[in-house]
């Protein structure tokens, strides 16, 4: 299923009001997690940001930063570029093995505003325009999106919407912060509605989804067409099935996965660390803080847990 009719089903549906879509996320969202939250009612999956033109210019970067699979569908890469020549190549590299492009326009961190990507790039719509229809004129089989962040004045962020509708973006996802906002601060929902309610094209809201009940508060609020959830769904891939933390079986899916397609031992073990977050104590805590490889992570999860080795 494409990601365009995800969106068209959904509006149909009077079950699923909405998409659930895991976020792209640094690291994180790799391949063996959106294997395991699809499996958890996630409906759309991104890869983490990747550079476009790194992406581009190395073979290594790509074996490294991106895998997929037969079942890894439907599937975004994003990427974070200052031109789109540079998104363009990476975009002709990788199209035959996703759903859609997206374009990063809402990384906060000081480095990518320094590198002209990212949320820099809200102050820019005309290069955000450029790239947008670079990919449609050249990868018209593709949907290209955009995520971004908000700017202190609505009427600029507005504006910065339209322009990308005009131009031909497919869907928006919203963060509903600016650009120095924490992550600890409210989202503004008001400002994720009156997005919605200024666009025909579907609006998919981020930030502070960490329950089923906040993501069905969202869209109460909102009207979007999806809700999208990053560290909601690092600390409980099954947030959108409806648990209040994450099943074991959840976590004994994670293992088998990881080890099936190749986790490096960070990756791994700070997965673990945020799933594991509300059940141990500060003491195991302090303890599996330490363990150095999967073997010791396995060994400690089959003696304190009761894993199954398979």
């Amino acid at each position: 299923m494409s990601v365009l009719e995800l969106f068209n089903i959904n509006s149909k549906s009077n079950h699923k009001k909405y998409i659930n879509v895991c976020a792209p996320m640094v690291r994180y969202s790799k391949l063996p997690f959106r294997e395991l939250v699809r499996g958890y009612n996630v409906d759309l999956t991104y890869t983490p940001m990747i550079l476009a033109k790194e992406f581009k210019n190395s073979n290594t970067a790509r074996n490294c930063e991106f895998t997929t699979s037969e079942s890894d569908k439907p599937l975004i890469i994003q990427f974070a570029s200052n031109n789109n020549i540079d998104l363009l190549k990476a975009a002709e590299l990788i199209a035959n093995y996703v759903d859609g492009i997206d374009v990063n326009c809402g990384c906060p961190q000081k480095w990518a505003i320094n590198e002209g990507i990212g949320a820099y790039l809200m102050e820019k719509p005309e290069l955000v325009c450029d790239m947008i229809k670079t990919i449609k004129m050249n990868i018209p089989k593709l949907p290209c999106s955009i995520k971004i962040r908000i700017h202190d004045d609505m009427r600029k962020t507005i504006e910065f919407v339209k322009r990308a509708e005009s131009i031909g973006v497919d869907f928006i996802t919203v963060h509903g912060r600016t650009r120095r906002q924490k992550s600890t601060e409210l989202v503004n929902l008001n400002a994720i509605k009156l997005i919605k309610e200024n666009l025909k094209i579907p609006v998919i809201a981020n930030g502070n989804i960490f329950t089923l009940n906040d993501a069905e508060n969202i869209y109460q609020q909102t009207g979007v067409n999806g809700v999208m959830s990053a560290r909601g769904l690092l600390n409980n891939p099954a947030l959108f099935a409806g648990y209040d933390f994450t099943p074991w079986d959840c976590i004994e899916n994670f293992v088998r996965l990881s080890i099936a397609y190749g986790t490096n031992h960070f990756i791994f073990h700070h997965h673990l660390m945020y799933m594991l977050e509300d059940v141990m104590s500060n003491a195991e805590k302090k303890s599996f803080n330490t363990l150095t490889s999967i073997p010791a992570i396995i060994d400690h999860l089959e003696e304190h847990y009761g894993l199954q080795p398979e």
